[in-house]
């Protein structure tokens, strides 16, 4: 009598398997075949082939992020009225109501960051 749970157990040992084996095959590469040359021209660190110069750590405005990552959900999520429109005569009253719910989550979502401000570029 097989045990029911062997095929995912198969599938989990896989999926492991294909995950960690190209990052051991490239450890493996690596440690074989890579020259060994450290030096201060090796271990500095490279960026756009110029020198380094001041602290790497600059701090950014939240705003720019809030206002970059609402850009995105509206971006995304109008992408999804085009289905919509494009079947608009043969969808059924269900569908219409479910896109009107749609479309009012999408507005009371551009009321709440225009009421908080987010929208506001200072």
């Amino acid at each position: 009598m097989s045990n029911p749970y062997l095929p995912v157990l198969i599938l989990m040992v896989a999926a492991l398997a294909f995950a960690l084996g190209p990052l051991a095959l490239a450890w493996i590469w690596a440690k074989k075949f890579s020259p060994k040359k450290p030096g201060p021209a090796k271990n500095a660190t490279y960026e756009c082939g110029l020198e380094s110069k001041g602290d790497a750590w600059v701090q950014f405005k939240a705003e720019y992020y809030l206002y970059g990552i609402i850009f995105l959900i509206f971006d995304v999520e109008t992408i999804f009225l085009l289905p919509f429109a494009v079947a608009f005569t043969g969808l059924s009253a269900g569908a219409f109501v479910a896109m009107m719910i749609f479309l009012l989550l999408l507005v009371e979502g551009l009321v709440w960051a225009w009421k908080k401000g987010v929208l506001n570029w200072e």
